[in-house]
């Protein structure tokens, strides 16, 4: 094979497994919405099962749950029936995945699974397989071909079951109310850990080091404030404490162009009332978001009295490694 075929089988294979998962967005129903109901209904774990290639996309499939707020986890249905069956209890769900339905490892398990009175959902390409007719749910994961030339290696058949689960877990996770911070307790190691972690008031600039001016002050105590704190802006407060707005840079050159006097000018004068800011509790990935959103540098940080706590530089977003 020269370059141009390996490039043209490569493109094959990919139209072909994006035409499958375009032709499942179609055909998928009330069944999906039944199998969503079954698994938030369920007050023990989804044990999803499969043998081979549907075996590893099942063990995927499980970690997905169990990271997005569905508690899983995959149980082999060769060693399920040399005694792993045991993790199984009458309050959880299977999920079992079998492209032919026929699978002997998992079909096998069947009549332990209706001993137990065990809710079975499955995923399978024919619905009037073995798998298919004993379960509660079927989900039709049929593709029309594989991508593989012999019509034997599982290709198209497990990125479409892949996106079915993906489907289960992403619908499950928003029907449940999963937030960031719930994510961020699944993975507490490395980078992501760091990134859905780490809050705001950790890496906040505060006390001393917080500019901070009254809004009656003049526009020069201001400009002494922001030389002597590096940020280039201040915040700037009411009477009572409460954060009234900033006065930056950019404040500066348009009062200058507007000819006013800087030397005794109030701050009141040139000062716009609001400013974009966020909770110290907040997670450190959304001041990120606003910084970026914004396209500004500097973001205000306040607690739950509204006042000005700490200041908080995109910098020190990208030293903490929150990226």
């Amino acid at each position: 094979m020269i370059q141009n075929d390996y490039l043209k089988v490569a493109k094959r294979t990919i139209k072909m497994e994006s035409e499958a998962v375009a032709l499942l967005e179609q055909r998928i129903g009330n069944e999906f919405t039944e199998a969503c109901k079954l698994i938030i209904n369920c007050s023990g774990r989804v044990i999803v099962t499969g043998m081979g290639k549907s075996g590893h996309i099942g063990r995927k499939i499980a970690a997905t749950f169990a990271s997005t707020g569905t508690p899983a986890f995959f149980v082999h249905p060769g060693e399920a029936s040399h005694g792993d069956i045991g993790m199984i209890t009458k309050k959880d769900v299977v999920l079992a995945l079998s492209n032919s339905g026929t699978t002997a490892e998992v079909v096998t398990l069947l009549p332990q699974i209706k001993r137990l009175g065990v809710p079975l959902i499955c995923m399978t390409g024919d619905q009037i397989s073995t798998l298919a007719r004993a379960a509660e749910v079927h989900l039709d994961v049929r593709v029309n071909s594989e991508a593989c030339p012999l019509g034997l290696a599982p290709t198209t058949s497990t990125t479409v079951t892949l996106v079915m689960g993906d489907a289960l877990a992403i619908a499950l996770l928003e029907a449940r109310g999963f937030t960031a911070e719930d994510f961020a307790f699944s993975h507490p190691g490395g980078a992501l850990g760091q990134k859905l972690l780490l809050k705001v008031r950790d890496i906040m600039h505060s006390g001393e080091n917080l500019p901070r001016v009254n809004i009656n002050q003049p526009l020069k105590e201001a400009l002494l404030e922001m030389s002597k704190k590096g940020f280039g802006m201040t915040t700037v407060v009411k009477d009572t404490g409460k954060l009234f707005g900033v006065f930056t840079d950019g404040d500066l050159r348009r009062a200058i162009n507007e000819d006013k006097n800087v030397k005794s000018i109030l701050l009141s004068e040139v000062t716009k009332s609001g400013c974009k800011s966020i909770h110290q509790d907040a997670l450190a990935a959304e001041a990120l978001k606003i910084i970026e959103d914004l396209k500004i540098t500097t973001l205000v940080i306040e607690n739950s009295d509204h006042e000005p706590v700490g200041i908080l530089h995109l910098h020190d977003i990208l030293k903490a490694g929150v990226v």
